[in-house]
């Protein structure tokens, strides 16, 4: 997974607007994005670009290798979880 979102992500979309592959979930427009505390990246249509993070207004986009892979930011930007149910 290249690049993750962590838990204090305000979902204000803009990392939504620049990614050039669409992986960062609920999008506006998408079931659930008016609910959503924070976005999510799908690790198997992210390209690690970089542009989400170039952009995050909270420093809420941050690349893989800053995570321990047994944590559950992991798992939620996996979809594995969801963090707005």
């Amino acid at each position: 997974m290249p690049h993750v979102v962590l838990p204090h992500c305000c979902a204000d979309a803009r990392c939504v607007t620049v990614c050039p592959v669409d992986c960062l979930h609920p999008a506006p427009g998408e079931p659930g994005f008016a609910e959503a505390d924070m976005l999510h990246i799908d690790p198997a249509m992210c390209i690690d670009c970089g542009a989400c993070a170039d952009v995050r207004p909270v420093d809420a986009v941050v690349t893989d290798y800053f995570v321990p892979r047994d944590s559950p930011v992991v798992a939620l930007n996996a979809g594995r979880a969801s963090p707005w149910v």
